[in-house]
């Protein structure tokens, strides 16, 4: 899941993306309005994190307008205010939930798994072949054993499971997990691949993931 923080306290963006990153999530931080509307326009997001006071567009106004475009996506507010006014305006401009600064890392996680499923119910694990995917542990199991899969590997096999047999291209894979900006080289993904690869022969998969030239991977049985 790829989520798109806006949060002008430095510090508090950097913590913010090191408690979801060590979940498993994918996450992009920036630190005004005008960029977070950037940001959602050209990405690809799953949720959004939005502080209402924001240097250059404040969070409720690139609330209205995502909600303006048409777009459904979840959204969590942040502020440092508590007064039921603020909850309000927040809610009634189409946010999905609403968290008072200071919050617990434990609160915050528990609020975007409440807006991801109000949005789309999602099961918890993904089967194919004799191997079966865990959203909430991370585990990748099959009838011989279980394996924990690292952050990046867990959101491949995931985007890879969730539609079988369809190809994930290189650049979609880049997409939803590295974010359309990144600096990194794209034949990641096959180093990632080659993990994967790994741990399937290890659990005695009888799947695979197979290479189809100049257009991505996909997930087969064998």
């Amino acid at each position: 899941m790829r989520i798109l923080l806006a949060e002008d306290e430095v510090a508090l963006a950097r913590a913010i993306v090191k408690i979801f990153e060590k979940n498993n999530y994918s996450i992009d931080a920036v630190h005004n309005g005008e960029d977070a509307l950037d940001y959602l326009e050209a990405g690809n997001y799953d949720a959004a994190i939005l502080d209402i006071m924001m240097p250059k567009v404040d969070g409720i106004t690139v609330l209205r307008r995502l909600r303006a475009g048409g777009s459904t996506m979840p959204v969590l507010m942040l502020t440092a205010k508590s007064e039921i006014d603020d909850k309000v305006l927040g809610l009634d401009s189409g946010a999905n939930y609403y968290l008072t600064k200071p919050f617990d890392s434990k609160e915050l996680l528990a609020a975007v798994r409440a807006i991801t499923r109000s949005n789309t119910e999602v099961d918890t694990k993904l089967s194919i072949g004799n191997i079966t995917l865990d959203r909430t542990t991370f585990e990748l199991e099959s009838p011989t054993g279980s394996v924990r899969l690292a952050n990046k590997e867990f959101q491949m096999m995931e985007m890879l499971m969730s539609s079988p047999k369809a190809v994930v291209s290189v650049d979609q894979f880049m997409d939803h997990i590295w974010g359309y900006d990144t600096d990194t080289e794209s034949n990641v993904v096959w180093v990632y691949i080659s993990y994967l690869r790994k741990k399937l022969a290890a659990l005695g998969a009888n799947v695979k993931i197979k290479a189809s030239r100049n257009a991505g991977y996909s997930l087969i049985e064998e």
